[in-house]
């Protein structure tokens, strides 16, 4: 297994090779602490009071103590009665992770698809995708009536299975071999698809996902996995 450290010495983005020109990939990318620097769901905590208790079942589920789907209902479950605009703020709160604008401004010179992929709120994750233009996303959903949060999801939980089975599905949409695919993540939420990908990258991860992942960025840089995906092909020529 190849697992490089690569530090943000030389911010300059990497030159697209012939090759990358040739062969476009397929960016695969988590949201929470992983493209924004934010967990959403703690965001929403602070506004309901219950932060604290959010953020401690939060850092459980990222180790992989407890089951994602579990972790997730127990932790909507405090947001109940919270008024829909709430995530108004919330979207407003929350900032892209250092490299992230460089990096899908990057990608889309190359040529190569980016989506999204979030244990998080579509409500959320929709509209900063959206300012990128990013178009592939998936998250889960927040259940409203009368104006205000439920305390539920709405719908399928986006857990580890839902994260691998959407990078395929990305990958047969954009009419990329799984081979030519960047999964990038920090939690074991993210397990599945980082080991689906042709490149699978931790970063900043949890323990558990930095000692499973082949690639793994250790700086706060969203712009270092352009510099994992060179070596990685140049490693494959």
């Amino acid at each position: 297994m190849l697992v490089t450290d690569h530090r943000a010495t030389d911010l300059a983005l990497p030159a697209v090779s012939s090759r990358d020109a040739d062969e476009p990939f397929l960016l695969v990318m988590d949201v929470d602490s992983t493209f924004i620097d934010q967990e959403v769901v703690e965001l929403l905590a602070e506004h309901a009071g219950t932060r604290a208790r959010v953020a401690e079942i939060t850092e459980r589920a990222m180790r992989g103590e407890i089951d994602f789907a579990e972790s997730l209902h127990e932790r909507v479950a405090t947001l109940a009665g919270l008024p829909v605009r709430v995530l108004d703020d919330v979207v407003a709160a929350a900032t892209y992770t250092t490299g992230a604008r460089e990096l899908v401004a990057e990608c889309h010179r190359r040529g190569w698809t980016v989506g999204l992929v979030s244990g998080g709120f579509a409500e959320i994750v929709e509209p900063l995708a959206a300012e990128l233009g990013i178009t592939w996303t998936r998250a889960n959903r927040l259940e409203v009536v009368d104006g205000r949060l439920t305390g539920r999801v709405d719908g399928e939980v986006v857990d580890r299975t839902v994260k691998a089975t959407t990078l395929r599905e990305y990958a047969a949409r954009a009419e990329v071999p799984l081979v030519r695919t960047i999964a990038v993540g920090d939690g074991a939420n993210d397990l599945e698809m980082i080991a689906e990908a042709g490149i699978g990258i931790a970063f900043c991860a949890k323990p558990v996902v930095r000692d499973a992942a082949p690639w793994h960025v250790d700086d706060r840089d969203l712009r270092e996995v352009l510099r994992v995906v060179d070596e990685a092909v140049a490693a494959r020529a």
